[in-house]
């Protein structure tokens, strides 16, 4: 695949090695590039090199901090909600510190008008909601993604959790964000779209190189990216985790740059990235 159109003209990101850190994947022909490290550190280097900002959109999928020691239900049997050490609930304070301190380092590395989706249920959302505001950004919209055939409730105390939410916001109250609204008429059958997506969670087909416990499907990174960017951008992701952001960037001519602490998860990024998907 060719580099997406205009992207030789968009800044790359920081290519050189964080200290500590290295570069797992670069691809400049198709735009692509995957660091392994710790995703604050990486976007304190990208920032050094370029303080204004380079990105024109980012998608982040942070650690709902779900981890607890509980149980859901997968094909009908009782599994253990823990997805890894990275996901572990901690203090409401760390949580809060911890989100401050990537969100400020996304909404810098924005460009003037660009735009951030964090999505999140009832566990982190209204924090990251909350600390947008705090920190100037200007939501946009709360999409609420629903799943159709979501996991039964164990316990039958509460509704069955069908949802999440994911908030696409502006970089600044002034920021002119890209929205393709004829796009998404289009692909809505003529009708304006409406901010309730029905989507199912990734299938077999979307996993046959692994799994992460969060993987998002790649119909609702396609809707989000064709959504809110045109064909050259650059378009990031904190915690990219099996790098379905970058599967869909590349399906839709944009490029990528993506950012995991695992070697397990960068691994399956790659053989992903490399096969189209």
């Amino acid at each position: 695949m060719n580099a997406p159109a205009g992207f030789r003209e968009a800044p790359a990101p920081y290519q050189a090695q964080v200290s500590g850190y290295s570069l797992a994947m670069s691809d400049r022909e198709r735009g692509i590039f995957l660091y392994h490290g710790d995703c604050i550190e990486v976007m304190e280097a990208i920032l050094r090199k370029h303080p204004q900002g380079c990105f024109d959109m980012i998608f982040a999928d942070p650690p709902y901090g779900l981890s607890n020691d509980g149980f859901t239900c997968v094909a009908g049997r009782a599994v253990s909600v823990n997805k890894g050490e990275w996901d572990r609930s901690g203090t409401l304070q760390d949580f809060v510190a911890f989100t401050w301190q990537w969100l400020s380092l996304c909404q810098k590395l924005l460009k003037k008008d660009g735009t951030i989706w964090v999505s999140g249920t009832r566990h982190n959302i209204y924090t990251v909601g909350h600390l947008m505001g705090e920190l100037g950004l200007k939501i946009l919209n709360d999409i609420v993604w629903e799943k159709p055939n979501p996991p039964p409730n164990l316990s039958c105390r509460y509704f069955t959790h069908s949802t999440e939410i994911i908030l696409w916001a502006a970089k600044g109250q002034k920021s002119r964000h890209q929205f393709n609204y004829a796009e998404m008429r289009l692909a809505n059958a003529g009708k304006q779209m409406k901010s309730v997506w029905r989507i199912s969670p990734p299938g077999a087909i979307e996993k046959h190189f692994g799994k992460h416990p969060t993987q998002k499907p790649v119909a609702l990174l396609d809707r989000i990216i064709c959504s809110s960017t045109g064909p050259g951008n650059f378009v990031f992701d904190p915690f990219s985790g099996s790098s379905t952001t970058g599967i869909a960037s590349i399906k839709q001519g944009r490029a990528f740059c993506g950012v995991d602490s695992s070697q397990a998860y960068i691994d399956l990024s790659k053989m992903r990235l490399n096969m189209g998907d």
